[in-house]
């Protein structure tokens, strides 16, 4: 599939795109509000994730490598008394394909927090999400997530776009069918 190309959308493609938009939020509020079981909710039991401090598979190494995460991050974000920063993540603009059972996303992200003069907003960091999604007892779950900190050598997207990745992964699964 080319750039200028456009997918075939299912019947159900709209459901299966607002439910996948859901668990992206989902995912979203429960990491920047630390609850960490709703957070794992949100992955396959062989899911893998990869982020700027590894790849870890499977719930327990998530589980570990995110509380991990959410502990150490109020050393690096701060409000003036030294206490930890409050963060929020925005999820921007995704592109979503779906075949089935499965599927693909590719998404822009940033965070900002209240580390900025006098507590005040400051836009943090930012970045990409490439996701592989499966369908599980009729819900929608992350089998893979990586995520890019695009402000990290060595944890950029580009050059090229990585919707076109993301559509040749999905090409890829379809051929193997």
């Amino acid at each position: 599939m080319t750039a200028n190309a456009r997918p075939t959308y299912s019947p159900s493609y709209a459901q299966d795109r607002a439910e996948i938009e859901d668990l992206m939020s989902r995912y979203l509020f429960a990491m920047d509000y630390g609850d960490i079981d709703s957070y794992l909710a949100t992955f396959t039991e062989d899911a893998e994730l990869e982020f700027a401090t590894g790849t870890y598979a499977g719930h327990e190494a998530i589980r570990a490598s995110v509380t991990s995460f959410k502990e150490n991050i109020g050393r690096f974000y701060t409000i003036e008394d030294g206490s930890p920063a409050t963060l929020r993540h925005v999820l921007l603009q995704a592109v979503i394909r779906v075949e089935g059972e499965r599927a693909w996303t590719t998404s822009l992200w940033m965070e900002m927090a209240n580390d900025g003069p006098g507590d005040s907003f400051k836009m943090g960091t930012f970045g990409v999400y490439e996701d592989e999604l499966r369908k599980v007892d009729g819900r929608w779950l992350f089998s893979r997530r990586r995520i890019l900190n695009e402000f990290l050598k060595g944890r950029h997207s580009g050059p090229d776009n990585p919707v076109l990745a993301m559509d040749a992964a999905a090409q890829a699964f379809l051929a193997g069918k």
